[in-house]
């Protein structure tokens, strides 16, 4: 333990947990330091963030540019980067994503895209899908079934929350076809036992599932969800906090799958590291919504989104070369999993890449797998995160920014841990 931790335990709340020990002093494109001077090829991207990697020339040049002119307004006056941002945010968003609310975090902005829902709709009810993230403030939390954990202890949650299955075909032990079909009849029997469609206000989705295992919707589970939202006047809300900017191989998922959106949630990756998310919808639907009925203190910061528009324009850039380094990395892990029965399933799309790790019978959740190669990437300079409701999905989100060098190298440091796991 360092001496940073160390007094941590006697000022920080023990139940904000970090994922290692670590004490980071220096970070720059996809490695970190810490206090010893080691280097760590950081494949966590702090959660799907720092998708530029670390210190981004052109973002930290628009970042000391803003220091030096506006901090913070408030929302008393206005101020060039918030605008600036919008604007770049309206130039790859999907059609009819045409005006914006900043906020601080997912969870924030998941919350403002549900009021939106609800306010404008008339309605209350909010479908959402078992194994979807959403955040874990009251309200996201009760949108939230990554895990049971995240829920336990603060019942009773906000009402009129509907959660109905999403395809987890290797889980289901089905096609994806299958998976799909299944889902889509479970969300049937639960409008035909639960609740009428007349009643909800908003789907709540993400187009490939984070915390809940890396399981992508697929075109067709999404384009089922835009046929009935479209029959029956409910939004469809697309929450691509974890998924956005490049991540999954375009500008957002929605663009992949080739799905609109009424109402989409961006943040994460959206200022390459700075506190900032946003959601965004057409005017018309925004017009809709009483002046004042929602707002912020801290949302739309003037330093994060001069960030953001930054981190935009560098990810034009970037974002053409994901879908090459997507694939080598695909062929890689698939190469991996014909050599590891530790490999149950491997999926995603881009550089969200979901690694199951299962047990002997090639199909029970491992999670001390995981905790395993964790440790091992660890010692040899490696640092990965796991996701899943059991803890045994390598969550593979390297900087989209990263060598096929350092890729290479990060999936070599794996293989190695899987195959000393395999020895034990």
């Amino acid at each position: 333990m360092s001496q940073l931790t160390d007094r941590s335990r006697h000022v920080i709340a023990p139940t904000q947990a970090f994922d290692t020990d670590i004490e980071v002093v220096a970070s720059e494109g996809s490695w970190v330091t810490d206090a010893t001077g080691k280097r760590y090829l950081d494949f966590t991207c702090g959660i799907a963030v720092s998708n530029l990697g670390h210190q981004h020339p052109l973002v930290k040049a628009a970042i000391l540019e803003q220091i030096d002119s506006v901090w913070h307004a408030g929302g008393v006056f206005w101020y060039e980067s918030l605008v600036r941002a919008a604007e770049r945010l309206r130039t790859i968003t999907p059609e009819g994503i045409d005006q914006f609310f900043f906020m601080n975090s997912g969870a924030e902005s998941v919350e403002g895209a549900v009021k939106l829902a609800r306010k404008t709709t008339g309605r209350q009810g909010v479908v959402v899908f078992r194994g979807g993230f959403h955040g874990r403030t009251m309200g996201s939390v009760s949108y939230t079934t990554s895990t049971a954990k995240y829920r336990q202890g603060y019942h009773p949650l906000v009402g009129s929350v509907f959660v109905t299955p999403f395809p987890r075909p290797f889980r289901w032990q089905m096609t994806h076809e299958d998976a799909t079909a299944r889902a889509i009849d479970e969300l049937d029997l639960m409008f035909k036992h639960e609740v009428t469609p007349a009643e909800i206000a908003c789907f709540l989705v993400e187009p490939l599932q984070g915390e809940g295992g890396y399981y992508p919707a697929g075109k067709e589970f999404l384009e089922h969800l835009r046929d009935v939202a479209d029959r029956h006047g409910i939004l469809l809300v697309v929450d691509e906090v974890q998924t956005g900017f490049g991540r999954t191989g375009a500008w957002f998922t929605s663009d992949v799958y080739d799905v609109r959106p009424d109402v989409m949630v961006m943040g994460k990756a959206i200022a390459n590291g700075l506190p900032l998310s946003a959601f965004g919808a057409p005017a018309e639907l925004l017009a809709k919504w009483p002046r004042g009925s929602h707002g912020t203190t801290f949302g739309g910061n003037p330093i994060s989104c001069a960030a953001a528009a930054a981190t935009i324009e560098a990810l034009a850039d970037v974002i053409p070369q994901v879908p090459k380094l997507s694939t080598h990395a695909f062929e890689r892990w698939e190469e991996l999993q014909l050599r590891h029965r530790a490999i149950g399933d491997v999926r995603g799309l881009g550089l969200m890449i979901g690694v199951e790790l299962v047990g002997d019978d090639g199909h029970e959740p491992d999670a001390d797998a995981f905790a395993h190669i964790s440790a091992f990437a660890k010692q040899e300079g490696m640092l990965i995160l796991p996701c899943g409701p059991d803890g045994n999905i390598i969550r593979f989100i390297p900087p989209l920014t990263v060598s096929t060098e350092d890729l290479d190298l990060g999936i070599d440091i794996l293989d190695r841990a899987l195959g000393d796991l395999e020895e034990r």
